[in-house]
């Protein structure tokens, strides 16, 4: 396994992420399974199955439908939780206030018990930093594996979104900033279709053009050229 394994989780089926390490390791980008949509155990099954143990959980932006499984992957694996700390409101024990403006606006109020009580974040994203320094306790082989993916900032769609780059394996993991021929909404708080068209320019002067794209929702895997 060296591309990261996709699974649509959660009432608006995010892409949640189990991205190789080394070995059995992987981390966990945007757990959105939950008993909402009645697959809460649909990704822990998948782990255990294949015998791969998660070291971390990365969150690309704080929406609701991202964080929704955070709770029961917290409780699992006790595994830290990274964001970036201007979308950090969005979870801890705070969350439901955060969360309960885009769902009022969305007309889904109905989620919020979902996304209330939120475990909080362990850590958090720093544009430019690499992953073993995001998650500093971890050491060895682990933190090589870590290394090798960086931290890039992109607002717009929120004001703490991020992508996650691999330059070696030319993979990039871009949440809700960019999708195949799209991007985010702008129109939720945080937004800004400014800022969206400058994160989007960043990342094509960051990420080479042949590198792949696994976005927070659809179509997962297509290259950066193609958009």
């Amino acid at each position: 396994m060296i591309e990261p394994i996709v699974f649509p989780t959660g009432p608006l089926q995010v892409n949640t992420l189990i991205v190789p390490l080394v070995e059995n390791k992987v981390f966990v980008v945007d757990p959105a399974n939950c008993n909402f949509s009645g697959d809460e155990g649909k990704i822990f099954d998948y782990l255990e199955k294949n015998h791969l143990e998660p070291v971390a959980i990365a969150l690309t932006h704080g929406h609701f439908d991202h964080v929704a499984g955070l709770a029961p992957f917290k409780k699992k694996y006790n595994i830290p939780i990274a964001i970036h700390k201007d979308d950090s409101k969005m979870i801890g024990s705070d969350s439901q206030n955060e969360q309960g403006h885009a769902l009022s606006l969305m007309g889904f109020g109905v989620f919020l018990p979902f996304v209330s009580n939120l475990p909080a974040a362990d850590c958090f994203f720093e544009d430019g930093d690499t992953l073993d320094k995001t998650y500093s306790s971890f050491s060895g082989d682990v933190a090589a594996a870590l290394s090798e993916w960086s931290v890039i900032h992109t607002p717009g769609h929120t004001q703490g979104c991020v992508c996650l780059y691999n330059q070696s394996r030319k993979i990039l993991i871009s949440g809700d900033t960019m999708f195949y021929h799209s991007w985010g909404r702008t129109d939720l708080p945080g937004g800004s279709e400014p800022q969206i068209h400058k994160s989007l320019k960043k990342i094509r002067n960051l990420v080479e053009k042949d590198a792949l794209v696994f976005p927070g929702h659809d179509f997962s895997g297509f290259e950066l050229s193609e958009n």
